[in-house]
């Protein structure tokens, strides 16, 4: 059987308030409170508090079970205040089957816009990760899984043991998924890339009845991953598969028990963590990303957030306040400037069609793109105002391709 890693993303954004053009220069509140803690506790009803406690189950039942999280600074800020799932992912990381990935604290797209930036918040996750869990990260996972050439070299350079991609094809070429890679770096730092295919049968095919594959049983799944060749099968979902993305109605947890305890009960099988996988496992070919390549809607590429004029305009003048914000020495412009450089406002903002342009509506809380676009520069607007009252903004840094 070919061995499984297993990552899930879990984040939760710090949505804006109703914030219009009267507030502006008036109102400093740009962060809509009591939505985001009704929305935590709901999917932590929903997903957080079962999920973890089905992995807890699967820890006692399979003693080779593992799995791996990112877990971002913004979730980890709001469970300040909701302890149950804090101390749930605590239990988890007691079992010692848990591996922690490094990212970006705010769930950011810094990368983009500012290395020096980007560096800073990794620092800071980094912290928090070793504060709330007592382990230094060692492998990345970048916001998105945004991933290139560049971003292998930059890590290498800091020490990292490994980064997450997608396994796609302009990636890829004709090579399967299914190994531990090279990155083009002066070392070919270890590459672990997405399943894309098997790992979106369950985040998003799942409970789709038009699917042709539906439903997808334990039974379906195990035979698919039986005849797989290869020394390497990544799954990287969202944990908010389990219960909000796939309601609980859908059979979503009843499914993974299965399919893990059939799985489980294979000669050979083996779930790895990322830094298993890395330290018991060839690195095969070099693979180069010219390019920045992502996760997120077909094209894979970073037009879910950089798609459109909207979406750069908002970018390029968050990033061009970096400076005057970080030397005026206010601890509460830098932390709204942080939240603002989260990828969720990006994604808002997508005026994509067809399928990519239904799943940016179902996770924005606006009623379009122009609005979350408004809503966003009516914000930006008063930071601006904060960060240089008697100046006008500095000019906007281009931003990366």
């Amino acid at each position: 059987m070919i061995p499984v890693c297993l990552y899930f993303q879990v984040h939760q954004p710090y949505r804006l308030r109703r914030y219009n053009y009267f507030d502006v220069g008036r109102e400093h509140r740009y962060f809509d409170d009591a939505k985001n803690r009704a929305l935590l506790a709901r999917v932590a009803e929903k997903c957080y508090l079962p999920a973890t406690a089905m992995l807890l189950r699967l820890f006692e039942r399979h003693p080779g079970f593992a799995v791996s999280f990112s877990l971002s600074g913004c979730l980890l800020d709001q469970l300040r205040d909701f302890a149950p799932v804090r101390d749930a992912f605590r239990a988890l990381a007691a079992t010692g089957r848990v591996e922690f990935l490094a990212e970006t604290s705010h769930h950011s797209l810094a990368w983009l816009a500012s290395h020096e930036e980007f560096e800073e918040q990794i620092a800071l996750h980094r912290a928090r990760i070793v504060e709330d869990f007592g382990v230094a990260p060692r492998v990345f996972r970048n916001t998105e899984l945004i991933y290139s050439d560049e971003l292998a070299r930059f890590l290498e350079e800091r020490g990292y043991a490994g980064v997450l991609a997608d396994g796609v094809e302009p990636l890829l070429g004709y090579r399967s998924p299914h190994h531990l890679y090279r990155a083009a770096t002066l070392n070919g730092l270890p590459l672990l890339l997405r399943d894309y295919r098997l790992s979106d049968d369950i985040a998003f095919r799942f409970s789709d009845r038009s699917w042709s594959e539906h439903p997808l049983t334990a039974e379906k799944y195990d035979h698919w991953l039986s005849g797989l060749p290869g020394e390497l099968l990544s799954l990287f979902m969202d944990f908010e598969t389990f219960g909000e993305h796939q309601w609980k109605d859908s059979g979503i947890f009843q499914f993974f028990e299965s399919w893990v305890r059939l799985y489980s009960s294979r000669e050979g099988a083996r779930f790895l963590t990322p830094s298993q996988a890395i330290d018991t496992l060839p690195r095969r070919d070099s693979l180069s990303a010219p390019r920045l390549l992502s996760w997120a809607d077909e094209a894979r590429d970073l037009s879910a957030w950089q798609g459109n004029e909207l979406q750069r305009d908002t970018l390029r003048r968050l990033f061009a306040l970096e400076d005057r914000i970080k030397s005026s020495g206010s601890d509460e412009m830098l932390q709204d400037f942080r939240r603002l450089s989260t990828s969720d406002h990006f994604y808002y903002m997508a005026t994509k069609s067809y399928g990519d342009g239904d799943v940016h509506a179902y996770f924005s809380p606006f009623d379009s793109p122009y609005e979350a676009y408004m809503a966003f520069m009516h914000v930006l607007s008063d930071l601006e105002r904060r960060a240089s009252p008697a100046r006008r903004p500095a000019a906007a840094r281009p931003l990366r391709a």
